[in-house]
C-alpha cells in the first residue's frame, strides 16, 4: 500500500488518517439521555483519562464537566474545557480550584500524593485499573455513570457497546487463518519504541486479529512494556504490517518519512507499504470506541496485506 492510499481527514480537532473501511459499529455519541435533576445539581466532575471524558459526553453529562486533562481530545468539545495538565503530572492545588465533587480517570492518573491530597480534601475519587481488557471499560463506563449520578444511562450505554463488542469479536473470528505478524511503533516524539506485553498496543493487535511479532511464545525475546525500537529487533521480527499512530506519522514528517527508519525497509511490510495508522486515543485509548477501533485496525490490516 502507497502513501497515497491514505487521505487526511479532521476528527473534532484530531488529524486521521481515513481508511475506506466499512462500518461496522454504530456512533454511541448521540444516546438518549433523560435527565432527571437539573445540570446545576448534579455532580461536578474532573477527568483525568481521554476516555473518560469521552464516556461523559457519551452519557449526555458534558456540562457537568469542569476540567479535563490534556489526554481528553475527543470529542472536540473536550478541547474547549479547562485543563488541569497531563494525566500523569497533576497538581492537587489545580485540581481543587475548579471545586470538583469528583475526579474520574484511571490509575495512570497521579502522582499519588495528589491523588491522596484531592481524597483528604473531601473530593470522591474515581480510578480504573488499566489493564487493557474489555472489562477496563466496563469499569470506566460504571465509574462515570456513579460519578455523574447517571447510572441508568450508563447501563443502557454498556449494554449497547458489550453488543458492539461481541459483533467485532465474532467478525475477526470469522476471518481465521494464519494472523499477519505486526509491530507497534510508538513516535510521537524522541526516539521511537515498540510494544510489547502487558501494553494497549499489544492488546489491540490480538483483539484485531494480528501477531505482535515482537513476542515469541515461551522465547527469550518476551519483553513487558515499551523499549526503543531498534534495526535489528525489527528486521528479525520481519513484520508483515506496522501499526502506529496518526501522530508518529505527523511527529516524523509525513509517511515517506516514517519508512525511512532503519531496519523498516528489510521486512516484508516494507514491501506492500503495509502500515496502518490510526489517532493515538481511538487506538490505544480504550474507551467507548474500542469496539470501532478493533474493527478498523482489522480490516485496514487486511486491506493493507491484500
Amino acid at each position: 500500500m502507497t502513501s497515497a492510499s491514505f487521505q487526511l481527514r479532521r476528527r473534532g480537532a484530531l488529524q486521521l488518517f481515513a481508511l475506506p473501511v466499512a462500518t461496522v459499529v454504530p456512533s454511541i455519541f448521540g444516546l438518549p439521555v433523560a435527565t432527571a435533576q437539573s445540570p446545576a445539581k448534579m455532580p461536578r466532575i474532573v477527568s483525568v483519562s481521554g476516555a473518560t471524558t469521552e464516556i461523559v459526553y457519551a452519557l449526555g453529562a458534558e456540562k457537568q464537566l469542569v476540567g479535563t486533562d490534556t489526554t481528553s481530545l475527543f470529542p472536540a468539545a473536550a478541547l474547549q474545557t479547562p485543563k488541569v495538565g497531563y494525566m500523569r503530572q497533576l497538581s492537587a492545588e489545580g485540581l481543587l480550584s475548579l471545586k470538583p465533587d469528583a475526579v474520574i480517570g484511571t490509575t495512570e492518573a497521579g502522582p499519588l500524593v495528589v491523588m491522596d491530597q484531592i481524597r483528604t480534601a473531601g473530593v470522591k475519587v474515581e480510578l480504573v485499573e488499566a489493564d487493557h481488557t474489555w472489562s477496563e471499560v466496563q469499569r470506566k463506563v460504571a465509574a462515570v455513570g456513579r460519578a455523574t449520578s447517571r447510572q441508568a444511562q450508563a447501563a443502557a450505554l454498556q449494554a449497547r457497546l458489550d453488543a458492539q463488542w461481541a459483533e467485532v469479536l465474532a467478525a475477526v473470528a470469522r476471518k481465521g487463518g494464519k494472523r499477519p505478524r505486526a509491530i507497534f511503533i510508538l513516535s510521537h516524539s524522541g526516539s521511537p519504541q515498540v510494544a510489547g506485553e502487558k501494553t494497549a498496543a499489544h492488546a489491540m493487535l490480538n483483539y484485531a486479529g494480528l501477531e505482535n511479532a515482537l513476542i515469541t511464545s515461551g522465547g527469550s525475546s518476551n519483553f513487558a512494556g515499551y523499549r526503543a525500537m531498534t534495526p535489528e529487533a525489527v528486521v528479525t521480527a520481519a513484520p508483515d504490517v506496522i501499526v502506529t499512530t496518526t501522530q508518529g506519522i505527523e511527529a516524523v514528517g509525513g509517511i515517506d518519512k516514517f519508512w525511512q527508519r532503519p531496519g523498516l525497509e528489510l521486512t516484508p511490510a516494507h514491501k506492500r507499504r503495509a502500515l496502518v495508522a490510526l489517532d493515538a486515543l481511538y487506538l490505544i485509548g480504550f474507551g467507548p470506541r474500542l469496539p470501532q477501533a478493533v474493527a478498523e485496525l482489522h480490516q485496514a490490516s487486511l486491506k493493507a496485506l491484500a
